[in-house]
């Protein structure tokens, strides 16, 4: 178990967002609904004047706003549906879904091996709760969210599982329409029980059951007081007991009870309990990955107010981190940009004097850990394309790579600690779909241990994938990912899907996506920039595309399509640029630096207004990665990050797909429906700028699959309407 806790970001990587035709013959727009209303508003900031026509569409709830937004997404979904050739990949996406009869996700096993899962088959819209014991065990049905009608209208999801140690107990969050604000159930599973009590506001509770399993600890929002006031202000940690009123919850760690810690109440406090070393771990995360943490004994949940002692503090650089009855195992990258995993005491811990485990290795980067009864296992990656796996026994210095069922250039472990001797590793490939395998240490051999049900895709054995290095705008090599069917020839026609993200140090990282690999199907290419901003190259190439460095994440991703037109793999007018959220900074900024270089751009949910994201009730958590308006020089940089500021008048736009979701906490949905607006205003091409708007969804994670299915069609076939593609045409 590893403790890794800053949650807080904007970011998710794969938002696939989701009557008469709205197109005429020759595949132009008819009767646009009217463009929004553009002001002169101006302000100064940092001695800049910026102008601000869409101000006003701040308050996206407004009626003349909701109006007008709801205008454009009736007229988009009328194009976006009118394009011939979407049907067909609707229906192969909801092909390939029939292909495995269940597909089983968000794993948690407990130390009696109890396994507790969601599971989907062909005929739900999102994953039920079910349970087993062991990995053959019979399964029983727990939770189904398709029947649960709650406290609001609409279709429910479920997010957090934590079940108790004995599985006898989980609790688990629920939530509406995308919106992520959550309600935690507690359920007894032997019965198939739940509790009568729900607990509102629960957006960041991640429930961790107390040593006797009666209790847990949970972070809650408060309860809203003024309308001006961010509902994440100020949340709590709290202490519940199964069965009892949360009225009568005891508060644990916050800002406000834990004055003498100085917490910046924008922070998120959560407290975990760790029964490998009995002890409480209490977390203050943002967006920072660098962590600050707190620790006491478990048996301070006795008295009235614990006695936190200083664990980690942001400046000693500790990412993640795990432990045993007496030792802390730390995964840092200080001193060490592709980062090593150090030892010490957990009683008396010297960080300063720690000894190395796992040290900093060239040309890799040490990507992830856990401990187990025969030793340490950790991953390493190459250009974060490449994953070997390797174990290290206790106190030893010597490591052995282990040989993969297959190669692999995602390797994600887990495993239920130091005291037992299980260790899983999910394996996946561009071209290669996601196995799960449990490593045995005695025979050292791999055993396939897929809850998912298998299936073959044959319209994809004959991908070529080719990892390059390819030199940006300052001599900077950057890793680039192209995926097409082999035979592809280089003539410089070929639709090219370039899709990156480049923030918070996530990377992209191999992954097996039928659904979007048609792309490839229809013989595109699909081009993956691992530009800086991610993690990819380790801690510095995150630096290296933050606060005033971000300028790096877009140049990286125009460069990168240089490279593709100077190389006869596409031309300007076959290249869409796509990316979600903290993406929509890269796709919005590399448009409008070079809008001559792409064929479209499609933002989803996108940060298209960052500069005010900060005013936002999820702006001040991710500071720490763009920056802030009241330091100059990060206010600036801000300033030339933001798409929407960076938009000119008269300038031949490439045509754009612009989401929103209503109901989005993380990028609120007036960010993209401004910078939609003074586009379309703005362009002179003439091409389609379409905002959709999904009054039903949020930033992605609550979306059923029908409604992703549906919302990749939309961009997959807007960006082949838009690059030529003769099937998509009228």
């Amino acid at each position: 178990m590893t403790f890794c806790k800053n949650l807080i970001s904007l970011s998710i990587l794969f938002v696939l967002p989701g009557t008469a035709s709205a197109l005429d013959r020759s595949g132009s727009l008819s009767n646009p609904p009217s463009p929004a209303l553009a002001t002169s508003f101006q302000e100064t900031l940092c001695d800049t004047t910026l102008a601000d026509p869409y101000r006003y569409m701040e308050k996206p709830r407004a009626p003349e706003i909701l109006k007008w937004m709801k205008e454009q997404s009736a007229f988009a979904r009328k194009v976006l549906d009118g394009i011939p050739g979407r049907k067909e990949l609707l229906k192969k996406m909801q092909e390939f879904d029939g292909r495995k009869s269940a597909k089983i996700y968000n794993l948690a096993i407990t130390d009696n091996d109890r396994y507790f899962y969601l599971k989907q088959t062909p005929g739900d819209e999102t994953g039920k709760l079910c349970c087993r014991d062991g990995y053959n065990g019979k399964e029983t049905l727990l939770f189904d969210p398709g029947v649960y009608s709650g406290d609001r209208k609409g279709s429910y999801v479920i997010g957090t599982i934590a079940p108790s140690d004995d599985g006898s107990k989980v609790a688990f969050t629920v939530y509406p329409n995308g919106s992520e604000n959550a309600s935690l159930l507690i359920m007894e599973t032997g019965t198939v029980r739940l509790y009568p009590e729900t607990i509102s506001r629960c957006r960041f509770a991640s429930p961790s059951w107390t040593p006797d399993g009666s209790a847990f600890l949970y972070n809650r929002l408060e309860a809203p007081s003024k309308k001006e006031n961010s509902p994440q202000y100020a949340s709590k940690t709290w202490l519940h007991k199964a069965g009892t009123d949360p009225a009568a919850d005891r508060e644990i760690f916050s800002s406000t009870l834990n004055a003498e810690l100085a917490i910046n109440p924008d922070d998120i406090p959560e407290v975990s309990y760790d029964k490998e070393s009995g002890s409480l771990f209490a977390f203050v995360s943002n967006v920072d990955r660098r962590l600050t943490v707190y620790y006491a004994p478990v048996s301070e949940l006795e008295k009235e107010k614990i006695a936190w002692k200083r664990l980690f503090r942001p400046e000693d650089e500790i990412h993640d981190f795990a432990v045993t009855e007496k030792d802390l195992y730390l995964y840092t990258p200080k001193n060490a940009p592709g980062f090593r995993l150090l030892k010490t005491s957990l009683q008396k811990p010297d960080l300063k004097g720690a000894e190395v485990v796992v040290p900093e290795f060239r040309g890799a980067m040490l990507t992830g850990f856990v401990l187990s009864r025969s030793g340490i296992f950790y991953t390493l990656s190459r250009n974060g394309v490449q994953e070997e796996l390797y174990h290290q026994k206790y106190g030893s210095v010597l490591s052995e790579k282990l040989t993969l069922p297959f190669g692999a250039g995602t390797i994600t472990l887990s495993s239920k600690g130091f005291r037992y001797p299980e260790v899983w590793a999910v394996l996946a490939g561009w071209n290669r779909d996601y196995r799960r395998f449990r490593f045995d240490a005695e025979s050292g051999s791999f055993v396939n241990e897929t809850l998912s049900s298998p299936a073959a895709y044959p319209e994809y054995d004959d991908l070529a994938v080719e990892e390059l290095m390819v030199p940006s705008h300052d001599g900077v090599e950057v890793p680039l990912s192209l995926i097409y069917r082999k035979g592809v020839q280089r003539n410089g026609s070929n639709p090219v899907l370039l899709y990156g993200y480049g923030a918070y140090g996530n990377s992209i990282t191999p992954f097996f996506s039928p659904s979007m690999l048609l792309w490839t199907w229809k013989g595109g290419i699909l081009a993956v920039p691992h530009v800086r901003g991610g993690g990819e190259l380790g801690y510095r190439w995150h630096t290296a595309g933050m606060k005033t460095t971000k300028a790096n994440t877009w140049k990286d991703a125009i460069s990168m399509a240089e490279y593709l037109v100077k190389n006869a793999y596409s031309s300007p007018g076959n290249i869409v640029i796509n990316g979600a959220s903290a993406g929509g900074i890269m796709v919005g900024r590399a448009m409008t630096e070079r809008p001559d270089l792409f064929a479209a751009a499609i933002p989803q949910v996108g940060a298209m207004n960052p500069l005010r994201g900060e005013t936002t009730a999820n702006g001040p958590v991710n500071v720490p990665e763009f920056g802030t308006m009241k330091i100059p020089a990060e206010c600036r940089a801000l300033i030339a990050m933001d798409p929407y500021l960076n938009l000119r008048q008269g300038v031949n736009y490439p045509a754009a797909l612009v989401t929103a979701g209503i109901n989005d906490p993380r990028v609120i949905a007036w960010q993209p429906a401004k910078f939609a607006a003074r586009l379309q205003n703005a362009t002179a091409s003439g091409k389609p700028v379409l905002l959709f708007t999904d009054f039903e969804a949020g930033h992605g994670m609550g979306n059923s699959k029908t409604k992703n299915f549906e919302a990749l069609a939309d961009v997959l076939s807007f960006g082949l309407w838009q690059t030529g593609h003769p099937e998509f045409q009228h």
